[in-house]
Order: C-alpha cells, then structure tokens, then sequence
C-alpha cells in the first residue's frame, strides 16, 4: 500500500465515521464536531488526490473543506436580547 492510499483511507474513515454518527443520531449535522471531521476528512482526501494527481477529487476535496472550514466560523444570525 501506498503512503497517497494510507492517507486517502485515513480521510475517508474520518468522513465515514461522522457520516455513521450522523445517520444514527449521535452527532447531530450542526455540531461543531461533525463539521470539523467533514472538514478534516475532506482535506485529508484532497491532499491524497493530490499526490496521485487526480485533479477531479483536488477540486472537489478542496471545495468540501473549504466549506466545512467557513461553517466551523459562521456567527449565529439568530435572535438575541440585543436584537429586541
């Protein structure tokens, strides 16, 4: 086995993992938790199509973990005693 293929399933059990959590109800879609393993798994993929130069996947690993990352920094625009 390659070091691209060790990283590849690294990143994928991590996106599996949170995907299994999920479709269980033990972590719900809006936890930080859940968004950072997309963010985490989706990069560490990313980085694997990378060093196997498969550009398709770079593309769409890249753009999963981007917004993952911009999820993990989302302000809250609900209501609040400020707001009133």
């Amino acid at each position: 086995m390659k070091v691209s293929d060790i990283i590849a399933s690294v990143g994928v059990i991590i996106l599996l993992i949170a995907f299994l959590l999920n479709l269980y109800k033990k972590l719900p879609a809006s936890s930080r938790i859940y968004t950072f393993m997309n963010f985490l798994g989706a990069a560490i993929c990313g980085f694997s199509s990378y060093l196997i130069k498969f550009y398709p996947f770079v593309v769409l690993e890249s753009i999963w973990s981007l917004f993952a990352l911009a999820s993990l920094f989302k302000v809250s625009r609900g209501t609040s005693d400020t707001d009133k």
